[in-house]
């Protein structure tokens, strides 16, 4: 089916009123769900298949978190639905107010290659429960899930309320001409600024799930040994093609050398067997993404990793020193196994590096300071991000998920993703019979002097 032969199609869909029953709306998510269920060996077998990712780090990256996301709707769906009451004030007097969540219509969804399932399923299981007709739009960069996520929706979903179309930028220019209701993006910032244009063409609203330079301040009053253990898991899970993973480290000039050699022992201990690198480590997408963290390399000395496998694709967990904030790996969100660290002298220095660039889509700090932990919040902007943790913020359903400035706009998981593709409209009910006449005219000289004694009370 043509992308606005399948257009129409949901359109048409749509005007039926099928997707306004909550009910509806909630047996298709468990239909989704008991299909994702059937299809986890096979969905493993598709992300080992496009980029080697471990059938632990697929279940609970990827398939785990759709499933807590319709869990949560399942839980909620009708109570976040119901209309909310609202005052509307003494001017309206006597009236109610209500505040009615309607489905926009037709939503497109473009999912990026990086997390294929989880981040092309989780905002249309958002969109679905809301009310709304799906066109979901998967990378081509992961072709095994891609056919994997066709597959699945078509079983789960009328052709009418949820497809998938496949291929590559042809296919996405194409569904960008047309006049969807909404549009959720993912992706990176310079073809986030595409979408955006062209979704300006119809005035169609957009969420633009972008990415960014996360940065990791690590205080010299931090827990260094679990500060290395996490920062390793955040950065290199996924070989660090992670939208919030710890794109770069600002540490404490007085612990640096410590810290380093605890993130050395952890990398080896996660990521070697035998001293060779775990099979279950993943390859980086595909060879033009590698000869680009290959050039990273030279920006820096390498404190450890390094190593170049480029018949696969894999590039070891690397740490890079003595890098120079103006080099390549400083300028770019580097999405790759290359961390660079960079001194600092006191906390202030580092607020002051992290607000001298664009607004992160995350940002992490490590430190046993109240004092510290109020001043870095207070004094920085970012999407999201963890205290003494990293990347984990994203894994809860009840924390919004969403970028600022540069690295993004909107947000979304559970209730913050009903509220995304819902229009909220406010509805006044008045009474027939009662009414405050001193809206009417004619309006004589003392009328504004009785509202504004009124308004005042």
């Amino acid at each position: 089916m043509q992308e606005k032969e399948l257009f129409q199609v949901q359109k048409s869909y749509f005007s039926t009123g099928e997707t306004l029953d909550i009910k509806r709306r909630l047996i298709c998510l468990l239909r989704l769900k008991k299909e994702i269920q059937a299809r986890e060996q096979k969905i493993m077998d598709a992300l080992s298949a496009d980029f080697g990712k471990c059938p632990f780090d697929t279940y609970t990256t990827e398939i785990l978190m759709v499933l807590d996301e319709i869990n949560a709707f399942v839980r909620h769906l009708k109570h976040w639905s119901r209309p909310r009451r609202a005052s509307a004030g003494l001017i309206n007097f006597p009236s109610a107010g209500r505040i009615y969540s309607q489905p926009f219509g037709c939503v497109l969804v473009i999912s990026p290659w990086n997390y294929p399932f989880m981040l092309a399923l989780s905002p249309l299981v958002g969109a679905i429960a809301a009310g709304n007709c799906v066109v979901l739009k998967p990378s081509s960069q992961t072709p095994h899930t891609t056919a994997v996520l066709a597959e699945l929706v078509e079983s789960a979903f009328q052709p009418g309320h949820a497809a998938v179309v496949t291929g590559g930028h042809d296919q996405s220019d194409r569904l960008l001409e047309l006049p969807f209701d909404f549009i959720f993006f993912t992706g990176s910032p310079s073809v986030g600024k595409k979408v955006m244009a062209k979704a300006a063409e119809h005035l169609t609203p957009v969420v633009l799930e972008l990415g960014g330079k996360s940065p990791c301040i690590i205080d010299r009053t931090a827990d260094l040994e679990t500060a290395a253990k996490r920062i390793v898991w955040g950065k290199f899970v996924n070989a660090g093609q992670t939208c919030v993973a710890p794109d770069y480290l600002l540490a404490d000039r007085r612990i640096t050398a410590l810290l380093l050699e605890n993130i050395k022992r952890e990398i080896t201990a996660f990521y070697y067997r035998d001293g060779r690198l775990s099979q279950d480590y993943p390859r980086i997408i595909n060879a033009k993404h590698f000869e680009r963290l290959s050039n990273l390399l030279s920006c820096g000395e390498v404190f450890c990793g390094g190593e170049l496998y480029p018949e696969e694709n894999r590039i070891a967990p690397t740490v890079l020193v003595g890098v120079s904030p103006d080099s390549a790996v400083m300028q770019e969100e580097i999405f790759g196994p290359v961390l660079p660290v960079l001194e600092v002298e006191r906390i202030e220095e580092a607020i002051d590096f992290v607000n001298s660039r664009p607004k992160p889509l995350a940002l992490y700090c490590f430190t046993a300071s109240k004092q510290v932990m109020r001043q870095v919040l207070k004094n920085t902007s970012s999407g999201g991000g963890c205290i003494n943790d990293t990347v984990m913020h994203v894994s809860s359903e009840r924390l919004p998920f969403g970028g600022v400035g540069a690295s993004g706009m909107g947000r979304y998981h559970g209730k913050a993703s009903f509220e995304t593709f819902s229009h909220f409209r406010s509805i006044l009910h008045k009474p027939v019979r009662m009414e405050m006449r001193v809206k009417y005219p004619p309006h004589d000289g003392n009328k504004i002097k009785r509202v504004k004694k009124l308004l005042h009370k």
